[in-house]
């Protein structure tokens, strides 16, 4: 292959977290990742800010700032149990309040219960959602076929206790080619279950790593699209990026961008 496509910077795998409900205990969380130099994404019920156990409003600028904010449905209800103008009050008004709270353009999402249809993804997609996370873990390290069906690696109890996914994460077989660690979960879950120190243990483990990208979903996605949207010559020598992205890549062992 001439041209072999690579993360930002010539990194060779990619790491993302997802948290979702924005409970206080995001705070602890926050402070772990930022410890390491690690990136996640938060998806918040904009309709519990501000109520006992969440995390406030005022917090979203600070709290979350190397981090992205994402949705999660403004009251957290069950997706496929909604009219159709419910779900859009559900993932519009959720959008709307989490952008003039935060100061920032939102447009990734995960599904509340990890429940999702068609009609489901259909209407988030008109709302201008590009992604949104389900539950359905595999175990791998592949880039999502559907980004509104996007399925993580693994949920972090998994993991805690068995770190044979993060040993062949950090030392991949050869044959993988740009591969992505997707760890998601629920902050209360640490506090709940008394796993912050495994935690810390995970995030140090997985920090510092020259050869990986740390990104927020919606840094991945928008890499990925940029990459897929690549065209090349019939023999594969040249590349053209019609996109505004900046895609890295090595050819003949030179690192170059497009």
């Amino acid at each position: 292959m001439d041209n072999q496509i690579c993360f930002p910077n010539g990194k060779r795998k990619a790491l993302t977290f997802s948290y979702d409900d924005g409970q206080i205990h995001d705070r602890r969380l926050v402070d772990i990742f930022n410890k390491y130099g690690l990136k996640a994404t938060f998806h918040l019920n904009s309709g519990t800010l501000d109520t006992p156990g969440f995390v406030t409003s005022d917090e979203l600028t600070s709290l979350y700032a190397e981090h992205e904010i994402a949705c999660h449905g403004v009251n957290h209800l069950w997706p496929r149990h909604l009219s159709t103008e419910q779900l859009v009050r559900e993932i519009w008004e959720d959008r709307l309040a989490l952008e003039s709270k935060s100061n920032r353009i939102i447009k990734g999402m995960s599904y509340a219960f990890g429940e999702y249809s068609d009609q489901v993804i259909t209407t988030a997609k008109s709302l201008g959602i590009v992604y949104s996370r389900t539950v359905n873990s595999h175990n791998g390290f592949n880039a999502p076929a559907d980004f509104m069906e996007w399925h993580p690696s693994v949920h972090h109890n998994i993991i805690l206790d068995d770190d044979s996914l993060i040993n062949r994460f950090l030392n991949p077989e050869d044959y993988l080619d740009m591969p992505l660690l997707y760890i998601w979960g629920h902050s209360f879950e640490f506090e709940l279950e008394n796993t912050w120190d495994k935690m810390d243990a995970l995030c140090s483990k997985l920090s510092g790593h020259d050869d990986v990208w740390y990104t927020t979903n919606i840094e991945y996605y928008r890499y990925m699209q940029a990459v897929r949207s690549l065209e090349t010559s019939a023999d594969g020598t040249l590349l053209y990026n019609p996109s505004s992205t900046k895609v890295w890549y090595r050819q003949k062992n030179e690192l170059k961008t497009i």
